[in-house]
């Protein structure tokens, strides 16, 4: 073997063992990510219930409209002249 055939040898073995060492570490990186968000989805769900426990009978029940039986309020609506007037009288 020539010196040209070592050199290119050597370069590629070095190449795959840094291929190699950058695939670990970047696979270890997404696994620790991984553990990371699913320890935040854990406490996300944790609080969650804390809340739901906490709150239980002390806050209305949503479904109910407040402003289903309001008063009429608008004075506008009772002192308007022209509210059944039909032809505009500017024409």
């Amino acid at each position: 073997m020539n010196n040209k055939q070592k050199i290119i040898i050597i370069s590629a073995a070095i190449l795959l063992v840094i291929i190699i060492a950058a695939g670990y570490f970047y696979w270890s990186a997404a696994k620790k990510s991984q553990e990371a968000a699913n320890a935040l989805q854990e406490a996300s769900n944790a609080v969650e219930q804390v809340v739901e426990k906490a709150t239980q009978g002390a806050l209305p029940s949503l479904s109910a409209n407040p402003m289903e039986n309001k008063p009429d309020l608008n004075p506008v609506d009772k002192a308007n002249p022209i509210k059944d007037i039909k032809i505009n009288p500017f024409d």
